[in-house]
């Protein structure tokens, strides 16, 4: 027993170390023509290290991750942050309205590279 405990520490240990110096190789793709390139085409394609870094958004766990909400359809959208419990209602992150989806898109993408550089 003793020896399974000890291999989900090692395993967890492994992951904690992978995920820091993946968060340390992201932050190195952090330029401002990639915030530049995600801002002109939030959609689509893009180039490998703006690619990377929504890919490593895009699977963080679902509690605590930011969507967009739509305010008015087509006018008026928020940031919230999700719960991650099934029935719970995500809360909003702040007051900001955006006009359209791709700024929303924006907003989010910035708030998540923050969360990188902060981490």
């Amino acid at each position: 027993m003793n020896i399974t405990v000890q291999t989900q520490d090692r395993d967890e240990l492994c992951r904690r170390r992978f995920e820091s110096r993946q968060r340390d190789f992201l932050k190195m793709l952090v330029t401002p023509a990639i915030i530049e390139e995600h801002r002109r085409s939030p959609l689509g394609q893009h180039s490998e290290p703006l690619e990377r870094l929504l890919i490593y958004f895009n699977r963080r766990p679902l509690a605590g991750r930011y969507a967009i909400m739509t305010v008015v359809p087509f006018r008026s959208y928020r940031i919230v942050v999700l719960s991650g419990e099934r029935g719970a209602r995500p809360k909003a992150l702040d007051d900001m309205k955006f006009r359209t989806h791709a700024e929303a898109l924006h907003a989010v993408f910035l708030r998540y590279l923050q969360d990188l550089v902060e981490s």
